[in-house]
């Protein structure tokens, strides 16, 4: 007989992560557990605090109809939660845990048995000059190639100095670089600071404005210098008919895909179908879940076969983090088959 039950797991940041909503000390997840005879599945639930469509008062309540409707299966359970996508990614995650040959080996590659690595982004958090400097000097020295920085909490002339400190040392051919806005600029100043930004060769900025402003974002799309890719443009776009008509809309260049925020692995691969369609292109970024939900978002990156590199790198930024086999080296993330899963926080 299949059960369900879930545990609520808050995560703490090594230290204060700034982003252009606010500054980040801790991340809500919750893991679901499936077991059937000797079978277990496990499942990430995460959400975004001001992000997430489902970051609701009811959350925990979903949880526990979902744990107590398991029965219904997969395929019904996950129409019937198209408001809460951060569900139907843990249900996804869990049922495919549960019926693999490894509870963690979700689909089985290459990659799982550290034959192949994902090409991953380092992510540079906001903060003052000083430390983003820090952060980008040691992204580089890690071995990465493309370096994602987050803008708008310091002055803009001191952003544009960073990307010339950048560029001084390094070539647009040696480094990669991808800005995110988080939708910080304002639309009437949005496409000078794009022609500023251009200077420094820059591969794509994330969001530049805040979403549901179709007409400022397309035009934008179109006179921009630079590539633009939306991402919480993305976000509560449920059906397969809508997600036609906002890039039928805006043509953005790319678009960026956390299952957590857009209905897990069906949603993502229903994005792709219409990017595909529309000669946009993709990668795939966590939501900053634990290493439970990033093994299966990195799992499944895989199987897409992308050659850019992934917004993957967040595994490390936790004090207390599920230890995994996953480990960033190089710019790149690896499943360490030397390295064991540790779940011992859990009550599984």
């Amino acid at each position: 007989m299949l059960q369900a039950t879930y545990q609520r797991y808050v995560l703490d940041f090594k230290q204060p992560s700034g982003t252009s909503r606010g500054v980040l000390r801790q991340k809500e997840s919750w893991f679901l557990f499936l077991r059937e005879g000797n079978r277990i599945g496990i499942g990430e639930c995460g959400i975004l605090k001001g992000l997430s469509i489902d970051d609701s008062d009811t959350y925990e309540e979903k949880l526990q109809w979902v744990c107590d409707h398991i029965d219904r299966g997969e395929e019904k359970l996950w129409q019937e939660l198209t408001d809460y996508p951060s569900v139907q990614f843990g249900i996804e995650m869990a049922f495919r845990s549960l019926y693999a040959r490894d509870t963690f080996e979700l689909f089985p590659s290459p990659f799982v048995s550290d034959e192949a690595p994902i090409p991953i982004n380092g992510l540079v958090w906001m903060g003052d000059k000083d430390f983003m400097r820090r952060q980008i000097s040691e992204k580089i020295e890690e071995g990465f190639d493309c370096i994602k920085i987050k803008i708008g909490a310091i002055n803009f002339e001191e952003e544009l100095e960073l990307l010339r400190y950048i560029r001084s040392e390094y070539d647009a051919e040696t480094i990669e670089i991808r800005v995110d806005a988080n939708g910080g600029f304002d639309p009437k100043e949005a496409l000078d600071k794009l022609e500023k930004l251009a200077q420094y060769k820059l591969h794509s900025i994330e969001q530049p404005i805040a979403p549901g402003q179709t007409e400022a974002m397309a035009t934008l799309c179109k006179k921009s210098p630079i590539a633009i890719a939306l991402d919480e443009e993305l976000i509560g776009v449920k059906e397969k008919s809508r997600k036609e008509k906002v890039l039928a809309a805006i043509r953005p260049q790319y678009i960026i895909l956390k299952p957590s925020l857009i209905g897990g692995f069906r949603g993502t691969q229903e994005w792709i179908d219409s990017a595909t369609s529309h000669n946009c292109g993709w990668w795939i970024t966590s939501a900053l879940e634990s290493n439970i939900g990033l093994n299966a978002i990195s799992q499944f990156t895989f199987t897409l076969q992308s050659t850019m590199p992934q917004g993957l790198g967040t595994g490390s930024l936790y004090t207390n983090n599920i230890a995994s086999p996953l480990v960033v080296r190089n710019g790149t993330l690896i499943y360490d088959q030397g390295l064991s899963w540790e779940t011992n926080s859990l009550h599984i």
